[in-house]
């Protein structure tokens, strides 16, 4: 098991505190495991187990709950005879209805200290939002990184563990099976997450389009597209409109499969409200979906560090300077830094036409090109970085 000590240490900031600790992430990333590292912690330092209620709502034996009144009927027997400061953990919340009125109701009533997970992200809005005004934070987790695989593994080959990531990505529950089983697993999480987490959540009525979008958007990964631009695309195969794009990618993105990415005037210093990019999640579904003889791999290259910078807490833009495109604006904090990302740079046109649109820049922000090659090209002030060095790196790279 793979202690997430990145994530334990953000938890460990707000625990006894009142806020409710909100984890999301895609199915199977290791959500649950993070919070059985948490009571493992809980349990070393001298909380007693019966103060502890954990509540897997995937687990049969807490199948029968299906509303918040019979979440509250179990909650209130556990809690009955106990002293002292409760710990609640409810893995899934989701699959309950109207959860938001007990879990602030247990804030309200109790002494605890509170932590959900869920893999959805309309976890975070309507009622929620309303009923806690402010009092929660927010934990997004993902797959593993190749940095924790990289502990995992210890001693193997830098080059030929990055190369399995690319292949077949970080989801924990691969680690422990060969090149086949990776693939049937990953094949097996995949129609997992589109009928359990889209396809019974939403109101689709054409399960071949979401498999048909689906497998467009990830093959794709970091091309810019708008709705109407999609929609004409699979109109070739399918009959549907922008409209219907636009939903399904939502429940889409809402499952944490893509995540959409605005982009961004940097000279004017505004958001374009047209023709966003979408990356996926972890490489492995790139895999998955993409034929060998058919893979980019500058664009698995792209996907890999956007995921590593938002899983690092940057929030990301696609940059647009005059006519030139700038891969990620990153911000965190009051940081700003731009990053292109390339497969190589060895070439010398190529080299130029990545570095062009950084050099339009003039101002004073951290620049960066993050590539496959081992030797360093950095000039006129832009750091050019071995992908691998980058995702070895700290926050702050």
């Amino acid at each position: 098991m793979i202690k997430r000590n990145y994530y334990l240490d953000k938890l460990r900031k707000y625990r006894n505190t009142d806020e409710i600790k909100v984890i999301c992430g895609i199915r199977r990333c290791g959500k649950t495991v993070l919070l059985k590292q948490l009571i493992e912690e809980l349990i070393q330092d001298g909380i007693s187990s019966d103060n502890i209620i954990y509540i897997s709502l995937e687990s049969s034996k807490y199948r029968h709950i299906k509303d918040d009144i019979q979440l509250d009927e179990v909650i209130l027997d556990k809690t009955k005879n106990l002293n002292g400061k409760i710990y609640l953990l409810f893995d899934e919340i989701q699959l309950v209805s109207n959860w938001e009125k007990s879990i602030n109701s247990y804030r309200v009533d109790f002494d605890c200290d509170i932590y959900i997970t869920g893999s959805n992200s309309n976890l975070l809005s309507g009622e929620l939002v309303t009923l806690l005004s402010g009092r929660y934070i927010t934990l997004n987790i993902y797959p593993l990184s190749f940095k924790e695989l990289l502990g995992y593994y210890n001693e193997i080959n830098e080059k030929r563990l990055f190369n399995q990531y690319l292949n077949y990505g970080g989801f924990p529950g691969l680690l422990n099976y060969d090149e086949e089983g990776k693939v049937n697993l990953l094949r097996d999480l995949y129609s997992t997450i589109i009928l359990n987490d889209i396809l019974y959540r939403s109101n689709i009525k054409d399960f071949d389009l979401l498999k048909r979008l689906m497998e467009f958007m990830i093959s794709n990964v970091g091309q810019t597209f708008s709705a109407t631009s999609i929609s004409n695309f699979i109109k070739n195969e399918r009959n549907t409109t922008p409209a219907t794009i636009i939903n399904y990618l939502e429940y889409i993105v809402n499952a944490f499969i893509l995540y959409q990415v605005k982009r961004e005037d940097v000279k004017l210093k505004k958001i374009l409200l047209i023709s966003e990019k979408y990356y996926v999640v972890d490489p492995g579904f790139y895999f998955l979906i993409k034929d060998e003889s058919q893979r980019d791999w500058g664009q698995l290259l792209e996907n890999v560090v956007f995921i590593e910078l938002i899983r690092r807490g940057y929030s990301v833009n696609v940059g647009k300077v005059n006519d030139f495109e700038i891969d990620f604006v990153c911000y965190k904090a009051n940081k700003k830094k731009y990053i292109q990302v390339s497969e190589s740079v060895k070439d010398l046109n190529t080299r130029k036409r990545e570095f062009k649109p950084l050099t339009l820049l003039k101002d004073n922000y951290p620049k960066y090109l993050i590539t496959n090659d081992d030797e360093n090209y950095s000039n006129e002030g832009i750091v050019h970085l071995n992908i691998i060095d980058f995702l070895k790196s700290g926050d702050d790279f």
